[in-house]
């Protein structure tokens, strides 16, 4: 469930902000509002985390791949150590950058003079001295033939790139007729050799860049301590100036009082504690239920059971607003069918569970806290266990190799033994019956919330469409003959159309609701045929569970001449990367399909945008 908030506002002496703000903080429970905060040390703040963040993003890819057994992690630095440490990274990174630059662009410049051989340019130097011009250049073999007479050149080679050539002057220019196609060659600043050897010194400090990289990710402990420390700083300074100040008296009398106030959340079970601490540092605070427009964080509180959703819940990093209902339970109901359905092989589940379940028991043998995402894993496996037996799918295996007391515990109208269009059938009936289902519950609780007011009859008029538009459906994918669109699957559609029309927009009286329809009247008329795609589109549990199918079937018919033979391996090779791949298509197809019919599908009909935030209390 959503627990239920209180807004309080807090005063303060303003001589008093900083110790006020430390309890507060000891406390750990309110939630504050975001305030604009920009002073000097906050910035000082947040540039010092990029920098830390960095440094870590840094040296995370130089990790070791294996930690080296009997290796002690070298102790915490101290805050100012580590500063310096994460100055040293940086500082470090940067030259390795110039360096890579300047060696990328001394290699373009050692390429140029390839053709030149050892090119040095003192030796020009010393012929100027002597009054002999010498400019290298290139040209094409046609211009250079043609070249006037009083161009003096030396021909030094030909190569792909044309005629190399020295251009004999007078003066210390070039002559002033050229024609535009020559190339004059720039001079390097000594030598080639030189920069040859710059580039070989820039190599080896290059080179060496990993091998520090590696020695001082070992400190990568002490950066994430002391990003910790500085986001709690840096929250706690955000906080401190957001915090606005009422004066009372001028600023020349002695008896001036100054008050700094600051407004959050916090849960009501838990407001007792924070009136207990007021009253002990004689603060002045007010406390009152949030209103509609006021930015409510969201709590959730679950269950053991519905709590193993959590982990997928925070992967997709979606919140319900403070006013939404909380469709965890359903959600993870849900989930965990269309997990069972997408993978619809027993033998996969039961890798999962077997997985899961091994996991646990380390943690646990390691005395360690057993994240949920493991019991998440167990729970998926186990309904993948229950719809691939109920379906008699065990690793794609043709059913006449199932042991016999394997297909006794399937339901002969949607298991792999029965004729492929019978049982096509039932599952496609099965998926859009589960999808009524599913959207129904989903109106049923949209009902209870507005059940005080005229509005809950648009959720009886959407039930009553999503009756009929579910006959429609089976009439058109289904049996035609089998479920036909009769007067009463109309009067379903067209009553439930009229209920939804009439108060879906209800607010002040039945007037206002028409009208604000007929304003929206293409939405509202969409609205049945959304109706209409949105059961449909449950016919996806069924076409990628029958595609994963497939393929582990194909997997086992190529692999199968294999395993008879000489070359088993092989057969056990491709059998391993088969399955294995497909594992991972069925996981991007859960991720894809299994999620949207929760997150899209559900959440529109129950009315949930998923707008909200999470409840981050103010703490330690």
């Amino acid at each position: 469930m959503i627990v239920p908030m209180k807004k309080v506002t807090l005063l303060v002496l303003k001589k008093e902000q900083r110790h006020a703000l430390k309890d507060l903080r000891k406390l750990g429970l309110l939630h504050i509002e975001d305030r604009p905060a920009n002073g000097t040390l906050i910035n000082e703040l947040r540039s010092e985390k990029n920098d830390i963040t960095l440094a870590m993003s840094l040296l995370t890819e130089y990790l070791p791949k294996k930690e080296k057994k009997g290796v002690t992690p070298p102790s915490l630095l101290s805050e100012e150590d580590t500063l310096t440490f994460v100055d040293s990274v940086l500082s470090l990174t940067a030259s390795y950058k110039s360096n890579m630059e300047e060696s990328a662009r001394l290699s373009g410049e050692i390429a140029s003079y390839a053709e030149w051989g050892e090119i040095n340019t003192a030796d020009f130097n010393f012929l100027e001295e002597k009054g002999i011009y010498l400019f290298p250049a290139t040209t094409s073999l046609k211009t250079y033939s043609s070249l006037s007479e009083d161009i003096k050149t030396i021909l030094v080679g030909k190569g792909k790139t044309g005629v190399r050539f020295l251009i004999w002057s007078k003066t210390n220019a070039l002559p002033v007729d050229l024609p535009q196609d020559i190339i004059p060659l720039k001079l390097p600043e000594t030598s080639v050799k030189a920069l040859k050897e710059k580039l070989k010194s820039l190599m080896a400090k290059i080179s060496s860049y990993k091998q520090e990289m590696t020695k001082m990710s070992a400190y990568l402990n002490s950066l994430r301590a002391l990003d910790e420390i500085v986001t709690k700083k840096l929250q706690f300074e955000i906080v401190h100036d957001g915090m606005q100040t009422i004066d009372f008296g001028n600023q020349d009398d002695e008896e001036r009082v100054q008050l700094v106030w600051l407004t959050g959340y916090i849960p009501c079970e838990e407001e007792a504690k924070l009136s207990s601490l007021a009253k002990e540092k004689s603060w002045a605070y007010i406390s009152q239920d949030p209103e509609e427009e006021d930015p409510v964080p969201t709590k959730i509180k679950r269950n053991k059971i519905v709590n193993l959703i959590s982990p997928l819940i925070d992967f997709l990093g979606t919140v319900p607003g403070y006013t939404e209902p909380d469709i965890s339970l359903w959600f993870l109901l849900f989930f965990g069918i269309f997990f069972a359905m997408i993978f619809g092989d027993a033998g996969y589940g039961a890798v999962l569970f077997v997985i899961s379940i091994i996991l646990i028991l380390k943690t646990k043998a390691k005395k360690q806290k057993v994240p949920t995402a493991f019991y998440m894993f167990g729970y998926l496996g186990l309904m993948t266990i229950i719809w691939g037996t109920l379906v008699c799918n065990w690793f794609g295996m043709s059913t006449e190799i199932v042991p016999p007391f394997l297909k006794n515990l399937a339901v002969p109208a949607i298991a792999n033994f029965t004729p492929e269009d019978v049982r096509n059938q039932n599952q496609i009936l099965l998926c859009f019956t589960l999808g009524l289902t599913q959207l129904m519950i989903a109106h049923v609780v949209s009902l209870f919330r507005n059940i005080k007011s005229p509005k809950f009859l648009a959720d009886v008029g959407s039930l009553s469409m999503l009756g009929g538009m579910y006959f429609v459906v089976l009439n058109l994918v289904v049996d035609s003959q089998k479920y036909a669109i009769n007067n009463a699957v109309l009067l379903a559609i067209g009553a439930g159309f009229a209920l939804n029309f009439i108060f879906v927009n209800y607010s002040k009286g039945i007037g206002q609701a028409i009208v604000e329809s007929l304003k929206n009247i293409i939405n509202m008329l969409l609205g049945v045929v959304n109706v209409f795609a949105d059961i449909m589109s449950y016919i996806r549990l069924w076409a990628v569970g029958l595609a994963g199918g497939a393929i582990s079937a194909t997997v086992n018919e190529m692999a199968g001449p294999a395993l008879g033979g000489f070359i088993i391996f092989a057969g056990v090779l491709l059998l391993l990367f088969g399955h294995g791949l497909n594992y991972i298509m069925n996981v991007l197809s859960v991720i894809v399909h299994g999620v949207r019919l929760n997150t899209l599908e559900f959440s529109n009909h129950v009315g949930l945008t998923w707008s909200g935030f999470k409840y981050e209390p103010f703490n330690e």
